[in-house]
């Protein structure tokens, strides 16, 4: 099966103000800290856009997989404040029925991209 997109949310892209505040920190070992615990997080979370598929993957040790059938979403939508639009990096929001979103992942690179390929895939 092709992978057209995968991602984990970015660090930096996400929050530069925070990723250096904890750059800063490092000679008192609480930025290192505030790092390591920040790229585990962003790690252990990864959307892919697979065959007709999109996977939510979370979780470093026990995972969690959410599958949706493209042709099912009926909704997608990308928030992106002005800094996260400077940085290409947004929040998306995948709903398939009701109000509540199936998926929901904050801080992933190039959102519109995905947004794309879901709208042209559904084209098709």
């Amino acid at each position: 099966m092709e992978t057209r997109y995968s991602e984990h949310p970015a660090m930096f892209r996400n929050n530069p103000l925070g990723f250096v505040g904890a750059l800063l920190l490092v000679p008192l070992i609480v930025g290192l800290v505030i790092l390591l615990v920040w790229w585990l997080k962003c790690i252990s979370i990864r959307l892919s856009f697979v065959g007709n598929d999109l996977v939510l993957e979370k979780g470093l040790l026990s995972k969690d997989r959410t599958e949706l059938n493209v042709d099912s979403i009926r909704t997608v939508n990308v928030y992106q404040s002005f800094f996260n639009r400077l940085f290409d990096v947004g929040k998306i929001s995948i709903f398939t029925a009701g109000d509540e979103p199936e998926m929901e992942v904050a801080g992933l690179p190039r959102p519109n991209e995905l947004r794309e390929l879901i709208k042209k895939h559904q084209a098709d």
